[in-house]
């Protein structure tokens, strides 16, 4: 394949750039090109097309945007994410915001539910990361139940997500007590993979949502959002948006927590207090 066509011109490179950051949020500066480039050549090869070239008119000119549109996002979007990333907030989560939300007025009762929500929850490892510290209370003698959902704007990693299979390496963080407890191995260990316990998968749904959407169809009273290392991505007043919207979905007392280079974006954001520099409290 000639060099040319394993390369997008610098027009539609830039109509490219400028729908993911306009529907997704997410900003290609040219110094992604090569990425984009890289990613986007397997949907290259499943629509038989012999050329970046003619994906893009295959896009814009013959009017497949819509059609091809989720898998375009699943192709440029990046996806990194580990059990256990960031551990002081699973810390923080375990010692303090769980006991501090169950003594809510809102959560008076022997058994209050807890809502959980991974706002960019890409494979799943977050919020099942988030189950495994909850169900651990519980078997500790918390008396409290939970929900969680996981949302991210990638169907491809979501499917993952659901699945809840992934590689040992990827398991490799996992505190060994409860990996014993919450990951179940594969049959044949040469497979060298594991997968997430009935018991959990059963306490976490996932569905595909945009933060870009002007609403979000989840719940108004939950009491912990996870949207962490994914506002990074946005622009200052795309992250502002976001932030606004997330808060509203927070029930009051609830609880925001963002990754550890995003805290700046939160300061000033109407109706929320710091608590530590990453997490914030309506």
């Amino acid at each position: 394949m000639p060099l040319a066509s394993q390369q997008l011109s610098e027009r539609h490179f830039r109509s490219i750039a400028e729908v993911i950051e306009t529907r997704v949020g997410i900003q290609l500066p040219s110094t992604k090109r090569t990425m984009v480039e890289g990613r986007l050549r397997k949907r290259v090869r499943a629509l038989r097309l012999d050329s970046l070239e003619a994906y893009a008119r295959h896009l814009f000119d013959e009017g497949r945007l819509s059609e091809e549109f989720v898998h375009l996002v699943d192709c440029v979007t990046t996806n990194k994410t580990d059990f256990f990333r960031e551990p002081a907030h699973f810390d923080l989560l375990r010692e303090t915001l769980v006991p501090r939300l169950c003594a809510l007025p809102a959560h008076r009762g022997e058994r209050p539910l807890l809502k959980i929500w991974s706002a960019a929850a890409s494979t799943g490892a977050e919020a099942y990361t988030l189950a495994m510290v909850l169900q651990d209370m519980i078997g500790a003698g918390c008396r409290f139940e939970y929900a969680i959902l996981g949302t991210d704007v990638s169907t491809e990693v979501l499917r993952v997500a659901a699945a809840g299979i992934y590689a040992e390496e990827m398991l490799a963080e996992v505190p060994a007590p409860l990996r014993r407890r919450y990951v179940m191995a594969a049959r044949d260990p040469a497979r060298q993979i594991g997968r997430i316990v009935p018991e959990l998968r059963r306490r976490v749904r996932f569905s595909h949502l945009n933060l870009m959407e002007e609403r979000y169809p989840i719940d108004r009273d939950v009491d912990v959002v996870f949207c962490r290392n994914v506002l990074i991505y946005f622009d200052r007043p795309t992250q502002r948006a976001v932030l606004g919207r997330l808060a509203g979905h927070l029930r009051p007392g609830g609880y925001l927590a963002v990754g550890h280079s995003e805290s700046m974006s939160v300061a000033g954001v109407p109706g929320l207090t710091q608590v530590t520099s990453t997490v914030f409290r309506r």
